[in-house]
């Protein structure tokens, strides 16, 4: 049969047909591509490793971290930053076992704070662990916490026979026991009470050395006694996640080559149940950091060894020699506890003692204390300026609202600390009747005033049931020791590293002046990123947390771009109507989310 005649725009075209075909084809292949990434492990499991690539090369290319941050910075990030791997739950990027570990173990160096460059860190957010929930209100926290927010069940089975904490349930619970207290924190405070003034206010800020789950700190809150825990991350597995998890003050740290975060004569009562810090060791160093930080009329308890110990009779001298070198007045030796009272006036150091003891020059300063190396000299009572010893300070309360000696020999220090103590009082008030922040609510236990100056924040919030941790940056003017004088507690610390503690521990945290806290000194350049400092802002944060931020509009603008990034809600709000300056406030609220199931 012959071919039919056609007209050329009837006739078929075979190359048109097979382009369709193709195109065809593709588009399907891509649907069900798309079906496949969304719906099937496959797609997750691709996503996850893509993530994965993502983090490493943030972590291995410098150039590729900045571009991301400067994407974020720039509000162009439209995502948020991804998020951390599974195993990353309880990270803090400065104490770091696995980095740490390679490091010399003279003085325990390896134990302090070693912090990545942020060039070295991924960019990534913390999770929450599997099964996380919003932490037991406080002061039900005291007592009982949730399994699942912490699932380490080291400390339970080491030590539950002593009573720190047992697993029951779905919670852990808080007996209130300690290797040197198995009948509870009461029972020992109980004893203590015969020979230190615990009740009636002369007593009000403690440091307790290597606090296990802090049962002492909690106990003594009932006195009216705030006392900051500390240990460092060790074998047993978050003490001081645990601690802060039950809302009592404390935070990572390690007496090895480094003066403590505090300035001089910060604590009224320095308390070591079992520490197991050497004080004697290297010319008794240890014991002259403790010397430092003791406020003259203040007490110092150590319970355990070397006291009356078996076997330790010549370290259990060497501590008796020590203090009596620095003319501590012995109050009691009670079994395997000892209490010393801490001289009141000038040192009476002599000029021989078999530790070779000296007062410290002039020249070295007795509160600097942010990476400064520890000194085998004892501060000098005349270096640390203003009345500071037990017995002329007011006792608790009367010492928050007066203004402290330490303060007075600021320039201008009288009306700057009453100046401040206005501003404070008229703020919070209209964040709590005009903001509608619920600093009362039960949800609010643990608070950060990550710029502090006089502890202002804090000491308008003294009479709720909130504790603050008032954060000095190492680079301004180091008003700690004011804040200490009026019975609160904080740290030195720079806002450029990451901050000493674990992952979603803070309920609230604040801060005033945001961009100062990385910017050079005389300069408007930023020694750090705010992306990153949000970042950590984020890791210490407890889900359904909240962060205030004051600030100028165009730095708050800055932040609420930011704000997304780390999967915040934010708003920005009118300063109250009485204060000065062009700053405006920023609320932010981070969501409870999680990490999908295959992402292990």
């Amino acid at each position: 049969m012959g071919h039919v005649n056609l007209p050329a725009s009837k006739r078929g075209n075979p190359r048109q047909w097979r382009l369709l075909d193709i195109v065809t084809a593709a588009f399907f292949g891509i649907v069900l591509l798309f079906f496949i990434l969304l719906f099937t492990p496959l797609g997750d499991s691709m996503a996850a490793s893509g993530r994965q690539t993502l983090l490493l090369s943030t972590a291995s290319d410098p150039r590729q971290r900045q571009r991301l941050v400067t994407l974020v910075e720039a509000g162009q990030h439209l995502q948020p930053i991804e998020y951390c791997p599974a195993e990353a739950v309880a990270h803090m990027p400065c104490e770091d076992p696995r980095r740490n570990s390679q490091l010399s173990r003279e003085m325990n160096f390896y134990r302090e704070r070693h912090c990545p460059l942020p060039e070295e860190t991924p960019l990534c957010l913390i999770p929450p662990p599997s099964g996380y929930k919003i932490p037991v209100p406080w002061p039900e926290s005291l007592h009982k916490i949730w399994h699942a927010n912490m699932p380490y069940n080291k400390i339970a089975d080491r030590k539950g026979h002593q009573g720190w904490m047992k697993r029951e349930g779905e919670y852990f619970t808080f007996p209130g026991g300690g290797t040197m207290f198995p009948g509870g924190a009461g029972q020992y405070i109980e004893k203590l009470a015969q020979y230190i003034p615990l009740n009636g206010g002369t007593l009000r800020t403690a440091l307790d050395m290597g606090c296990g789950v802090a049962s002492f700190g909690g106990t003594l809150l009932s006195q009216g006694i705030l006392a900051l825990s500390f240990a460092p991350r060790d074998s047993h597995k978050s003490q001081i996640q645990f601690a802060l998890e039950r809302g009592v003050p404390a935070f990572v740290a390690m007496l090895g080559t480094r003066r403590l975060p505090f300035p001089a004569y910060s604590f009224d009562l320095m308390h070591c149940s079992r520490c197991l810090i050497p004080f004697t060791a290297y010319n008794a160093t240890y014991f002259i950091e403790v010397d430092r930080l003791l406020r003259p009329g203040g007490y110092l308890v150590i319970s355990g060894p070397p006291v009356q110990w078996p076997k330790q009779d010549k370290e259990w001298a060497d501590l008796q020699a020590v203090a009596r070198a620095l003319c501590y007045e012995l109050i009691a030796v009670d079994g395997n506890t000892v209490i010393w009272k801490k001289p009141v006036g000038d040192s009476c150091l002599p000029s021989q003692n078999e530790f070779g003891l000296e007062l410290c020059d002039e020249s070295v300063p007795p509160s600097d204390a942010w990476y400064f190396k520890l000194k085998r000299c004892v501060t000098r009572p005349s270096s640390v300026k203003g009345e500071h010893a037990l017995g002329t300070i007011s006792k608790w309360p009367e010492r928050l609202t007066k203004v402290p000696s330490r303060a007075i020999v600021m320039k201008n220090g009288l009306d700057v600390f009453e100046a401040d103590a206005r501003r404070w009082a008229r703020r919070v008030a209209y964040y709590r009747d005009s903001l509608n922040l619920k600093l009362k609510s039960p949800t609010v236990r643990n608070v950060m005033d990550m710029n502090a100056f006089f502890g202002g924040f804090a000491a308008t919030l003294a009479s709720d049931s909130v504790w603050v941790m008032n954060v000095i940056p190492a680079r301004k003017p180091l008003t700690l020791d004011v804040i200490y004088d009026r019975g609160l507690i904080g740290v030195y610390h720079d806002w450029c590293e990451p901050f000493s503690t674990y992952p979603r521990t803070y309920d609230f945290i604040h801060v005033s002046g945001i961009e100062s806290l990385i910017k050079r000194q005389d300069s408007s350049k930023s020694r750090c990123s705010l992306v990153d400092l949000m970042v950590e802002m984020d890791r210490i944060l407890r889900p359904e947390g909240k962060v205030v931020i004051r600030d100028s509009p165009e730095v708050l603008d800055k932040v609420a771009r930011m704000a997304h990034a780390v999967r915040w809600s934010s708003s920005i709000h009118e300063k109250e109507p009485e204060s000065h300056g062009r700053e405006k406030i920023l609320i932010a609220t981070k969501s409870l989310w999680k990490l999908p199931s295959n992402s292990h």
